[in-house]
């Protein structure tokens, strides 16, 4: 693996476990000894890293660990519904043979049977986050659209606002359940609109999933334990504005 992308990795990882604090500067030397790095690539994976929004310039030069106001938190999510919305709808207008279909078929019908459990596991909660990124990720694909596909990556770097970011932070909370349960029948809804190539209704319900999630980032600001799960939710400071 390139130097560069072991120290992009490790560097997301530190910040997404709070080794590395929302404002903190980070200091190249002490970092690439950290990390076991040179300073070169190190310094082209926090560029990387800056241009994902994970990190933002420092004062009198250098990098620092970002914060997220409330606000850009929401309004990332808000952004991921509107490009999976118009993925959604391209998909509905490109499908060349309702055979391509078949795999997201096949991860729907596998979502049926997790979120039929009265009363779900741990694992079944593992499961679902397998299964929801799957078929988010074949939803985009089906859009036949390369700048769509680059947005939509753009947008899930950042930890909060990728479709399963609040599954397991939430999961022990009572109302997780029937959040798994609606959020699965929108998948429904969206696989039948594509199918029936509807591109307006596909788009609609596409987008209404996705504010499910800004639901749950409420739901898990409110409860301590569930956002000490959230990876990078130290970050989220919703006392600031900007």
């Amino acid at each position: 693996m390139p130097q560069r992308l072991r120290a992009a990795l490790a560097v997301r990882q530190l910040i997404l476990d709070g080794g590395l604090a929302g404002g903190e500067r980070l200091s190249e030397i002490p970092l690439a000894e950290r990390l076991g790095v040179s300073r070169t690539p190190l310094r082209l994976a926090l560029a990387e890293l800056q241009a994902e929004g994970l990190l933002e310039p420092a004062p009198g030069g250098g990098f620092a660990v970002a914060w997220f106001t409330l606000h850009e938190a929401r309004d990332a999510i808000d952004l991921r519904g509107v490009l999976e919305g118009t993925a959604a709808r391209l998909a509905a207008e490109r499908l060349l043979d309702l055979r391509e279909l078949d795999p997201v078929r096949a991860c729907v019908e596998e979502l049926d049977e997790l979120v039929s459990s009265d009363a779900p596991a741990i694992e079944d909660f593992e499961r679902y986050v397998e299964l929801n990124e799957r078929f988010h990720t074949m939803l985009v694909r089906l859009a036949r659209s390369r700048p769509l596909e680059s947005a939509v990556a753009r947008v899930m770097a950042l930890p909060f606002a990728s479709p399963s970011a609040f599954v397991l932070p939430q999961a022990e909370l009572p109302e997780s359940h029937r959040i798994l349960y609606v959020a699965h029948v929108q998948h429904r809804g969206i696989l039948e609109a594509i199918e029936e190539r509807q591109g307006a209704r596909a788009e609609a319900l596409a987008r209404e999933h996705a504010r499910i999630a800004r639901h749950n980032l409420d739901l898990v600001l409110a409860s301590e334990s569930a956002l000490a799960r959230l990876p990078g939710g130290a970050l989220i400071r919703g006392d600031v504005l900007r």
